[in-house]
């Protein structure tokens, strides 16, 4: 059953994908908006399919599963959903084109995925890290997805490219506004993670861990000075594209590369929180 609904979330994501791309770059202005409603409801119902498989392999009868094939699912899921709960309220679709094949990549990966051994830990009031820490990944990868289309968005209008993407981005002046929007809240999500972590976790400096709690101070570091740079001097197209997509990688690097190298190469047992 559990591999049934894998399959039909793929298939759901994918047709999502294709509805966007057709939305995008074949029909006129009236079409586009009238098709609006089959994107959302086809998205909806991969997400829910998404979340039906996800569900009973999270929360587990031995604990809260976070091992590394589990994390990336739920991730993306979240940002396929918070994309979806944009797109419902602005132009923020066009996000799918980059987020839909990740998210499709990430449920493969959990269907071939290696059996990973899982030991219990109790939580001790983690939840309000890990639920933070999931956010803050989610809404910053949005920022550094929404970055990339600012900057394509941009070199579009320089040279005079006013269909197709750049029509259905929206005035560029919306679509900036948007990307530090997300990065302020993002940054905030990634505080609450960072305070919460140092008052709950014993150590955050423990071997295993220290390389996870450097880098994320890193990328809080990087994104503080984005905002600050933003705010004194109106940082904004490629100089902000490349402080979100540095603040990311090294988020990136702090929250899977840490997991990929501890689960898969060094083939450590994983701790799974006990609710």
């Amino acid at each position: 059953m559990s591999s049934l609904l894998k399959f039909a979330a793929i298939a759901f994501y994918a047709l999502t994908f294709v509805v966007i791309l057709w939305r995008t770059y074949k029909l006129s202005e009236s079409e586009h908006d009238g098709n609006r409603s089959l994107m959302l409801t086809v998205w909806g119902v991969a997400c829910f399919l998404h979340a039906a498989y996800l569900y009973p392999q999270t929360f587990t009868a031995q604990g809260l599963n976070l091992t590394f094939y589990n994390a990336v699912s739920i991730l993306f899921f979240i940002i396929a959903v918070l994309v979806l709960v944009l797109s419902t309220a602005r132009k923020a679709e066009l996000l799918g084109l980059l987020v839909l094949p990740i998210v499709v990549t990430s449920i493969a990966l959990t269907i071939y995925r290696p059996e990973i051994a899982a030991s219990a830990l109790n939580l001790h009031g983690l939840q309000l890290h890990i639920v933070a820490s999931l956010f803050a990944f989610s809404v910053l990868a949005i920022s550094a997805l929404q970055s990339i289309l600012l900057y394509a968005q941009d070199r579009h209008l320089r040279k005079h490219q006013l269909g197709g993407m750049t029509r259905a981005l929206g005035p560029l002046h919306d679509t900036e506004k948007f990307l530090f929007q997300t990065i302020g809240v993002g940054f905030l999500l990634l505080s609450i993670a960072l305070v919460s972590g140092f008052l709950f976790l014993e150590d955050m400096f423990e071997q295993h861990v220290v390389h996870k709690t450097v880098l994320s101070v890193l990328a809080w570091m990087v994104f503080a000075l984005l905002l600050w740079g933003r705010w004194q001097f109106g940082w904004r197209g490629s100089m902000a594209m490349r402080w979100t997509l540095g603040g990311f990688g090294f988020l990136f690097l702090a929250y899977l590369g840490s997991k990929f190298v501890l689960e898969l190469i060094l083939q450590r047992a994983i701790s799974i929180p006990v609710t």
